[in-house]
């Protein structure tokens, strides 16, 4: 295939030019927060579409969240067997389908099982999408690569909802997922130009029976495992951030739900922000101790201040720095830990993501414990100092030996 000119300082090719990269790469990372978070605003619909209690329709949230993490435990190892093209082209045709089913479930019971599936669907683009920017970039690339994943990464999740509650007064909770079809549609088409990324000579030999053993070097290689929990622990400030503001903000200080959408908007431009920051470090690890250590400090500040009667202000401020740290971390713990596993950049991939969306699933009911003004603060202070801490035994461990004789050229990021 013929070399095109440079975008951006990344080669390009005819079929995989880094814009068509970039913009495939980040529709599929958005995938997974829209589907878990952008019908959101319909739950009271659809409490009474189906006759049901608040608590059933919930279900569709967690079950979901439980599937993208299932999801991509499946899929990465898949991809690393059979390229990335294959298996992701089928975790779209199964999106679509149970997208489909959703649509005309005719029980509560059967939309929770089937976002369940959707969820493990979506998964495979999450997986995957972090996978191809491993086999097409290295180190500085890399950062640069994932820092736009990243960003989506960050904004999704709290621009879905805004999206959704824009949606489900004018076309009702199916409209919601209507728009998810349509975009699934176009992810399928963007699947069938994509040209596979990982060569037949790279591919795991592995039988199916043994893809879970490609797990198994991922847990020897210690930074891999810590810049994994450090991400995962950053995941969960952000999922308890989702599932607090809205009654914060509406409820306890009395804004709309447009006003909230409006929060929701510019707390998700910090998020880019900071995503778009990190890859102006020379280094990435000092990149993760500086994100650390403000989502640390903001998050004490916000548990002490937040009980005691603050402005909305003063909140949003606090917010505001909390969340702009948090991206930064997004690009510079992925790009470490995808990184140092580039062997096994599909299960790699897997794990990480699996992390951060079960720290999700965790943190996202306990916010509502008890008073949630203070029970937030707690979930934010614990979140962060694990995170922190996570942060610092990653960055004073070193590579196993098999991991540093296969990947003599980027063991590390940016040095």
């Amino acid at each position: 295939m013929k070399q095109n000119k440079t975008w951006q300082g990344f080669s390009t090719t005819r079929r995989n030019s880094a814009l068509f990269l970039f913009v495939f790469l980040g529709m599929l990372t958005a995938f997974g927060p829209f589907v878990t978070d952008m019908y959101l605003p319909s739950l009271p619909a659809m409490t009474d579409y189906f006759s049901t209690s608040a608590s059933l329709v919930q279900l569709g949230l967690t079950f979901s969240m439980l599937g993208l993490a299932a999801g991509q435990i499946l899929f990465g190892p898949l991809s690393d067997k059979y390229g990335r093209r294959t298996p992701l082209l089928w975790s779209m045709l199964l999106f679509l389908l149970s997208t489909i089913g959703c649509l005309i479930a005719p029980t509560i019971q059967c939309f929770v099982l089937l976002r369940f599936v959707q969820g493990i669907a979506a998964a495979g683009g999450i997986v995957i999408s972090r996978s191809i920017a491993t086999d097409k970039f290295k180190k500085k690339n890399l950062a640069k690569a994932l820092a736009i994943v990243g960003a989506i990464n960050g904004i999704a999740p709290v621009a879905a909802p805004v999206a959704g509650g824009l949606l489900v007064d004018k076309t009702g909770w199916q409209g919601i997922f209507a728009v998810l079809l349509f975009l699934g549609l176009a992810l399928m088409g963007c699947c069938f130009h994509f040209k596979e990324s990982l060569s037949r000579v790279k591919r795991s030999r592995k039988k199916i029976s043994q893809t879970a053993r490609l797990f198994k070097p991922l847990f020897s290689n210690k930074q891999y495992i810590f810049y994994t929990l450090q991400l995962s622990f950053a995941m969960g400030i952000l999922f308890a951030y989702i599932a607090a503001s809205p009654f914060i903000i509406q409820k306890h200080y009395g804004f709309s739900a447009f006003a909230f959408s409006l929060f929701f908007a510019v707390n998700a431009l910090a998020i880019g922000c900071g995503a778009a920051l990190s890859v102006k470090f020379k280094k990435q690890e000092s990149c993760v101790r500086l994100s650390c250590s403000g989502m640390l400090c903001f998050a004490v500040l916000t548990a002490i201040l937040l009980p005691a009667g603050i402005t909305v202000w003063t909140l949003e401020a606090l917010l505001l720095c909390l969340l702009f740290s948090m991206g930064m971390t997004f690009t510079a713990a992925t790009t470490l830990a995808m990184d140092c596993a580039r062997r096994q950049a599909g299960a790699a991939s897997a794990l990480l993501g699996a992390g951060g969306f079960l720290a999700g699933s965790i943190v996202s009911p306990l916010v509502g414990m008890g008073n949630m003004l203070i029970s937030t603060g707690i979930v934010f202070v614990v979140c962060a100092l694990c995170s922190a801490a996570c942060a610092f035994w990653a960055q004073h461990s070193k590579q196993p030996a098999a991991f540093s004789a296969l990947m003599p050229e980027s063991s590390s990021v940016l040095r």
